[in-house]
């Protein structure tokens, strides 16, 4: 029977070529073994019985396929939530952490807030649960997406989100927002990493939008522009390569306060803007 210390030695031996092969081998066997990572290195001479050493190495084969280790485990850790994540969403991100960061700046307890593409829910329930006293909306396209927010909302124990599915701001009343965030599509279609790494394995309608990746911010602008309250907040996630572009279109719309913020590897990621006093 093999150890814990022979199948950490295979899984970085087979994933040698990957990113990170150390520790995707280690949460892929601490989800065969239910143990945290300090147990492996506790127990090397531990022996995994049958059954577990044929779940890692199907795991270990998957992971060498190119499939995302949040699918494969149905997990992903954001801000201060485990959440669910399946092929049906898009796979949290830390740098994604910095539009939650920056609306918090903002959120009052009395807001109302709309988080656009909600897909597992991680900013929503990530702001519901530092203010239990504000209103979260939480809105997406996809059904099945939905289902799984609201599931990692139970599982969360998190009351105060509010799912509906539809098209952006599409069904929402005007000047009724306090704060809008969204991690919407801003990929452009031809863009050559889209093959490549995870990302081949997430939802393309999550992903991209249009030929420059900026068709569903653009629409996002202009219906927020009505949809928010007087000096109400537009937050958005964009590629590293956008500011200057979105800048503009805030400024187009009217917006004001128009700032660009970067993620943690310096990288320009949010861009965010008041709606003013009308």
């Amino acid at each position: 029977m093999a150890t814990i210390a022979n199948a950490l030695h295979y899984g970085q031996t087979i994933l040698v070529g990957s990113e990170s092969p150390n520790i995707d081998t280690q949460v892929l066997l601490c989800y065969v073994l239910n143990c945290q990572t300090t147990y492996l290195h506790t127990w090397p001479d531990k022996k995994l019985t049958q059954k577990q050493h044929a779940q890692f190495t199907d795991l270990i084969t998957e992971r060498k396929q190119g499939q995302p280790v949040a699918y494969l485990i149905g997990q992903r850790g954001f801000w201060s939530l485990d959440l669910k994540v399946t092929a049906d969403t898009l796979i949290p991100r830390p740098d994604t952490e910095l539009l939650v960061s920056l609306a918090l700046n903002k959120l009052k307890s009395t807001m109302t807030v709309a988080d656009l593409g909600t897909g597992t829910g991680a900013i929503a329930l990530s702001l519901a649960v530092e203010n239990t006293n504000a209103t979260i909306m939480a809105m997406d396209y996809s059904k099945p997406a939905l289902d799984v927010a609201r599931q990692n909302a139970r599982n969360n124990h998190i009351n105060n989100v509010f799912f509906w599915q539809g098209s952006w701001l599409n069904a929402i009343a005007n000047n009724s927002l306090d704060m809008i965030i969204s991690n919407p599509p801003y990929i452009e279609q031809n863009d050559p990493h889209l093959s490549q790494g995870d990302v081949r394995f997430e939802p393309l309608t999550a992903l991209v939008s249009g030929v420059d990746g900026l068709d569903d911010i653009r629409q996002i602008i202009q219906q927020a522009k009505t949809r928010l309250k007087t000096s109400g907040w537009l937050l958005l996630e964009h590629g590293y390569h956008q500011t200057e572009q979105i800048q503009q279109l805030f400024h187009d719309a009217e917006f004001v306060e128009i700032t660009s913020h970067q993620d943690f590897g310096g990288n320009d990621r949010v861009t965010m803007a008041s709606n003013g006093c009308r």
